[in-house]
């Protein structure tokens, strides 16, 4: 019985993809490792990306280590398990522990208030698992600085309590071996972080903090065969068929909603894969992970957008696109199928869903700031209001001179199937109504609307907003730390890096002709209820 149920307005349309994508043996050449599939430009990248089709099998290899170590540091004492790593780094094994119902701190911010409060963690009792593929990422070294200071001042040796996941030869691997860190993963090189769920990346702190990572990789052993299939039925080819027929037609949203599926969080492992595989050369699939099938984007989904039920579908849902699907299965099963599913839509839109070629910018942007001691307080705001600060250009501003001004003046600006995407640079541990301002601000503008924190979504959707349809207005919330935090060695501090961050990419975006509004809040919860107030919403 197939995982996944379908409604599409054209099945004629979806049974020649489906067709072409078996005459063209599309999943069988994956998995074999054929990187020549998406074209000779993208033949040098995606032949070097395909070790993730094996890891239902070759992660077996890990799974004795990983519980050997579990036993050794509660046999300690050590019982709270921590990770620091962004983006592919993070996601999975935040879904896979929450899914499993296992505690699991995730670190991967740069707000100064949520890392304090992470640190502020009962050290003696903590173990910190910094995860980076390429070993350098700024984020996560900053963090892991943060803990070793603060193992030092308690007192506590922190090379016993820090677990290195990266890749072989990384800047990381070698700093590990250098001080001595407790334990060292290696992970395959030939997996990008967006693929690498069921790789020493996720299994590695998810195994820590006591999920059944076996059965994860049980539920992907028992779909894999299924997925290689040159056949009609593969749900693989099924899925990508129906991503690329939509795409084809100008649907190029992905509404997602859970529904009876036990699995938590998922959206947001799906949102980078999606979003960071096919968001490039103007093209791709923008995920908007809703709150429900009940919540503004899903039950007034337009034609840009189809809709995704996580789990079997329920109610009576009839996007204008005609565009739904379902899919119902396990965790270890769902990330397996839509790795092989994202990978078919890149070839069905004809793009290389393995690079990223526009993450780089915001990354280079934050570094410039930084360099050039610049950060969000170097710009005036053109007016404040209340414990709202409201930056923007002139084309964009004015006339405005309320924040519900500047909020509609926003919208106004998108093209009527653009989308707004919501970046919240605060604390998404204690800012948590912040995430109201989606359903607001989706309600007010009647378009599908994004939300992240950040700097988490730069190394998830920030790849589509820079390289995908070029069709988003962003609305940037940044704050005042409520404390801001040394980082040990460095010469800037994490609410430098945090605005340095923010500030770098709204340039790059602007630089894009992407339209982009900054409210800076000085008080945050009071400037979270004055957005709130002006997009007209209540809660």
């Amino acid at each position: 019985m197939s995982p996944i149920d379908f409604g599409y307005p054209s099945p004629a349309e979806f049974d020649d993809e489906v067709r072409d994508l078996v005459t063209a043996h599309v999943a069988s050449r994956i998995s074999v490792g054929d990187g020549t599939l998406w074209g000779d430009a993208a033949a040098p990248e995606a032949s070097r990306r395909l070790g993730w089709v094996d890891l239902p099998t070759s992660s077996t290899g890990l799974l004795a280590e990983i519980a050997e170590l579990r036993a050794e540091l509660l046999a300690e004492g050590v019982d709270i398990v921590t990770l620091a790593g962004m983006g592919g780094s993070s996601l999975a094994p935040e879904v896979i522990c929450a899914t499993a119902g296992v505690p699991l701190e995730v670190v991967d911010t740069t707000d100064s208030g949520q890392i304090a409060e992470a640190i502020g963690t009962d050290l003696s009792r903590t173990v910190l698992v910094v995860s980076s593929k390429s070993g350098s990422t700024v984020e996560t070294d900053s963090h892991r600085r943060a803990f070793s200071s603060a193992f030092e001042a308690a007192g506590i040796d922190p090379a016993s309590r820090i677990v290195v996941v990266t890749d072989p030869g990384s800047p990381l691997h070698e700093l590990a071996l250098e001080l001595g860190y407790r334990r060292v993963f290696l992970a395959d090189p030939e997996v990008g972080g967006r693929y690498s769920a069921l790789s020493a990346f996720g299994l590695v702190p998810s195994g820590l903090a006591g999920a059944d990572i076996g059965a994860l990789l049980g539920e992907a052993q028992e779909i894999a065969p299924a997925l290689a299939l040159d056949e009609p039925t593969n749900p693989a080819i099924q899925l990508g068929a129906f991503l690329g027929v939509a795409h084809a037609r100008d649907t190029e949203k992905l509404v997602v909603a859970a529904t009876s599926s036990p699995i938590v969080g998922f959206g947001a492992w799906l949102e980078q894969l999606v979003a960071e595989s096919t968001g490039k050369d103007g093209e791709g699939i923008l995920p908007v992970v809703v709150e429900g099938i009940d919540a503004p984007g899903f039950v007034d989904a337009g034609a840009d957008a189809m809709l995704l039920f996580i789990g079997r579908a329920e109610g009576e849902h009839q996007p204008m696109s005609g565009f739904a699907c379902a899919v119902d299965a396990p965790l270890g099963a769902q990330f397996l199928l839509w790795e092989y599913a994202t990978a078919i839509t890149g070839y069905s839109i004809g793009i290389n869903p393995f690079d990223q070629p526009d993450v780089e910018a915001a990354k280079a942007g934050a570094r410039e700031m930084l360099d050039g001691g610049l950060g969000t307080g170097a710009e005036r705001p053109a007016f404040t209001h209340g414990a709202v600060a409201v930056f923007g250009p002139p084309e964009l501003l004015d006339g405005a001179d309320t924040l519900e001004d500047a909020l509609r003046a926003l919208a106004d600006s998108a093209e009527e199937y653009g989308y707004v995407a919501i970046q919240a640079y605060l604390d998404r541990t204690s800012d948590t109504r912040a995430a109201l301002i989606r359903q607001a601000a989706a309600l007010r503008t009647g378009l599908q609307t994004t939300f992240g924190f950040g700097p988490r979504y730069l190394h998830s959707t920030g790849q589509y907003h820079k390289g995908g349809h070029p069709n988003g207005v962003f609305l940037q919330i940044t704050a005042d730390s409520r404390a801001d935090l040394l980082i040990p060695g460095r010469d800037f501090t994490f609410g430098q890096l945090q605005a340095a961050q923010a500030a770098g990419d709204a340039r790059v975006l602007r630089e894009r002709r992407r339209p982009v509004l900054r409210l800076h809040l000085t008080d945050r919860a009071q400037g979270i209820e004055q957005i709130l107030a002006a997009f007209g919403f209540e809660a």
